[in-house]
């Protein structure tokens, strides 16, 4: 065991050339402990800890790093070939969605995990972090690109185990009685993820509740960074809907947050970032009515040269901005260095017929010049009643649109977007977002646009999602999104552009799987180049916390802008010893980069 110790740290070392040099007990600056230092807990503390939370404190490994130096190469392949199903990451307390970043971070476990199953529980943890000086990690889906669900060395509150979901016909936040009217919602525990809130919303209110597209996130990280899903530009951010919250503080007091009850702490939690303010363990979100029918429009278009693919990116944005830019549109058209565009787009509020008349000036331009454009195929245009939308009984239904959790007894409702498996247990290369103005889809600036995408869809695929951005959208989603921590440009982008390079699930030491870090540093270097040429029209555009460079330059001002100042006061007031510190959070400033030590 010590042997195979050392050569998973020695391992290690290419994979994360940027991580800091270990603090050690001897440091005065050291202020979170980690294992072997000089006052780690014992395991008389240990053990007290774990009676307090109902026997539900793990020792955490992970079977990615175990396989470190392994020269059972079935045992690899076995455990490799699991990392396909986001169910098996997320139901894994030392693993997470993605397997690490070259040259950022890896995936690495805690040391012990409280697997909360109630309030209580969490307060036990977060009290034990703080008296014991630990470096404190809250994990709910596992989803992010950060890393900042993962810390070796530190103490893991795992939310996945807290899944309740309650529906209220009229739902008033405490202390609102008198103030606020009564509204439909639906409050969902932090480990329930949005594809279980979504199916329960519906089949028991014949409702919808704002969240997240991917099916595996969880609910409470992707509220605290803002939260968008395919319909946002129809009911805008999943942040916006937030009625009230449950949420454990550093002084390890459980909190109900709302706009009546401590209104800073539920504010900042409103897009100010997971893991910087406390522990969500639940979440109460007003619902909406569904419209008759929500769908879809798939299509792949190819240039025949590279004049062609300029007019084919030009008549693209221009005719998005005439016809799609408007609250029935969400999701994304992707622009690709092979002088291809593949077009992904949802609708709300639509029936077959609406989306299709809509589509076919588009579609007969394009099939009107067979010299340059090619189509893989003809359209796919599909509308479904909407309260079928999210049942997996439904999108089984579906050829090729979701898989299943493949584990045996799986729940049958564990299903996922088949275009998300090359995402589970990826690792990272590069991956970089700005918003895109709507400005843009105007005028001359919609010509400069298009040259941009041109330019930048030369080095590498650039895909814009118009559901993430706020312009278009109906005022009251506007206006309720002004009133969230998130960058007060959303509020004026037509959508987010998202440009990134990932590679298969790999990990550093494991034989046969390392991750090619060469070939990561240049796609890195060509996501950085093709967002250049879109950043060359807005410079200071900002960036989407949840989605963003891990090496995101004055991020502070990229993801809240103006807000980030009221931020820092509500963290100041709320965790001033930073027992909640995650890569670039709220506060981070103060520390080193893995969260361990004071740097200020």
């Amino acid at each position: 065991m010590q042997r195979r110790s050392m050569l998973r740290a020695a391992a290690a070392l290419p994979f994360l050339s940027m991580a800091p040099e270990r603090a050690t007990a001897v440091n005065q600056k050291l202020s979170r402990l980690r294992p072997g230092d000089e006052g780690w807990p014992s395991i008389t503390d240990w053990d007290r800890l774990n009676r307090q939370v109902g026997g539900r404190l793990l020792k955490v490994t992970s079977p990615v790093s175990d396989c470190v130096g392994s020269p059972d190469a079935a045992r690899i392949a076995e455990t490799f070939g699991k990392l396909a199903n986001p169910y098996y990451l997320g139901d894994e307390a030392g693993l997470t969605q993605a397997l690490g970043w070259v040259d950022a971070w890896t995936s690495e476990p805690s040391a012990y995990a409280v697997a909360a199953e109630t309030t209580e529980d969490v307060v036990a943890a977060v009290n034990f972090a703080r008296e014991h000086r630990l470096r404190l990690i809250v994990k709910g889906g596992g989803h992010g690109y950060q890393g900042t669900s993962n810390a070796a060395g530190s103490l893991l509150i795992w939310t996945r185990r807290m899944k309740a979901i309650a529906v209220h016909d009229a739902f008033i936040a405490r202390g609102c009685e008198g103030r606020h009217a009564a509204v439909p919602a639906v409050t969902i525990a932090a480990g329930a993820l949005w594809g279980q809130a979504y199916d329960t919303v519906a089949s028991q209110a014949g409702r919808y509740v704002q969240g997240g597209g991917c099916l595996t996130v969880g609910v409470a990280g992707l509220v605290q960074g803002g939260g968008f899903g395919p319909f946002s530009k129809a009911y805008g951010m999943a942040a916006a809907s937030l009625i009230e919250a449950e949420i454990v503080t550093a002084d390890g007091k459980a909190r109900i947050a709302n706009a009546c009850t401590d209104p800073e702490l539920f504010w900042a939690i409103k897009g100010g970032g997971g893991g910087s303010f406390g522990v969500v363990t639940k979440l109460t979100l007003r619902t909406h009515e569904f419209p008759a029918f929500f769908g879809a429009v798939f299509a792949t278009i190819k240039a025949s040269s590279a004049e062609a693919f300029r007019r084919l990116i030009a008549k693209t944005i221009a005719f998005y901005g005439e016809s799609l830019f408007n609250p029935h549109w969400g999701e994304q058209i992707a622009f690709r260095p092979n002088h291809e565009i593949n077009i992904g787009m949802v609708f709300q509020g639509l029936d077959q017929g609406g989306a299709e008349k809509i589509w076919r000036p588009y579609f007969e331009w394009v099939k009107g010049a067979p010299q340059d454009f090619s189509m893989a195929g003809e359209p796919v245009i599909m509308a479904a009643p909407a309260r079928d939308f999210w049942r997996p009984q439904f999108l089984k239904q579906l050829p090729g649109l979701v898989l299943a959790d493949d584990r045996p007894q799986a729940p049958e409702g564990n299903i996922f977007w088949a275009s998300n498996k090359e995402e589970a247990g990826q690792v990272l290369y590069g991956y970089q977002s700005s918003w895109i103005a709507a400005a843009f889809l105007a005028g001359e600036r919609r010509e400069r646009l298009a040259d941009a995408l041109f330019r930048a869809a030369l080095h590498w695929s650039v895909s814009l999602h118009f559901n993430k951005g706020l312009a278009g959208a109906p005022a009251a989603a506007i206006e309720a999104a002004r009133d969230t921590a998130m960058n007060p440009k959303v509020l004026d982008a037509a959508a987010l552009a998202i440009i990134g390079a990932n590679g298969p699930p790999a990990y550093p030491g494991v034989p046969g799987r390392e991750p090619d870090v060469e070939q990561a540093r240049r796609e890195a270097a060509a996501v950085a180049r093709a967002m250049q040429e879109l950043r060359s029209l807005m410079p200071d555009a900002g960036s989407y916390v949840s989605e963003s460079d891990f090496f995101e330059k004055d991020w502070q001002t990229s993801f809240w802008g103006a807000n980030y100042a009221r931020l820092r006061a509500a963290k100041e007031m709320y965790d001033p010893e930073g027992l909640f510190i995650v890569h670039h959070g709220v506060g981070s400033e103060g520390w080193s980069a893995d969260g361990f030590t004071r740097s200020g």
